[in-house]
């Protein structure tokens, strides 16, 4: 099963509109049979990125649990998917929601729609687990944008997810995410039993992205 690395591109002005599209078109170019590369976009942007990079896994940054009709302001699964959503990342650090949010939206959401749950610590992990997502991203708040990255200021809370993980549903698989920037900390993540990574500004702010791509990617070679 290959790992993943996942890029979140937030609103970054560098990851938005066409810029998004230039950096999915960078996404692609990097992939390659040993990694399952996914970039997670602004609903605004899905569209044209899938259509711009149609090799390339899209997923939206939030979705809601709601149906159609009277939802203003919300975003509705089934039209994400309409428009090139091909997974979703939910209760992201900078978007919180109760844990009935990601319930209700997994019962709405076809089965294998991946979903992809963030925590910040083990017990909101554990938490999470119980539920059943396609995978769990832990990432520490204060290391978020960071320049020291989670597998080195704290790769216990990794390696200590993944076995609460493991213990609770073996079928859920663990990412971590926060400070991520380079192969060498993608290989360390998998090395302590994560299924891959979630990255942003590593990415996202860097100046040459095909070169730190190639080394993302080298990391799992």
């Amino acid at each position: 099963m290959q790992p993943l690395i996942v890029v979140n591109f937030k609103t970054y002005s560098s990851a938005m509109g066409e810029k998004a599209v230039e950096l999915a078109q960078a996404m692609e170019r990097a992939s390659n049979e040993h990694v399952r590369m996914v970039a997670v976009v602004s609903a605004f942007d899905l569209f044209a990125v899938k259509q711009a990079a149609p090799t390339l896994e899209v997923w939206s940054q939030h979705l809601d649990p709601v149906g159609q009709g009277s939802f203003t302001g919300w975003l509705q699964p089934e039209n994400a998917i309409e428009r090139g959503a091909g997974g979703t990342v939910i209760n992201h650090a900078e978007h919180k929601v109760e844990i009935s949010h990601v319930e209700k939206l997994m019962h709405q959401l076809p089965k294998e729609f991946p979903i992809c749950a963030c925590a910040a610590d083990v017990a909101e992990a554990h938490q999470l687990a119980e539920l059943g997502p396609t995978f769990i991203a832990v990432e520490p708040p204060e290391l978020i944008g960071g320049d020291i990255s989670v597998t080195t200021a704290d790769p216990a809370i990794v390696s200590d997810t993944v076995d609460a993980v493991r213990t609770i549903n073996p079928d859920v698989r663990v990412l971590c995410g926060a400070g991520v920037k380079d192969g060498n900390d993608v290989r360390t993540a998998v090395e302590l039993g994560a299924h891959g990574v979630l990255l942003a500004s590593g990415v996202t702010k860097a100046d040459d992205i095909d070169s730190v791509l190639t080394n993302l990617v080298a990391g799992l070679e």
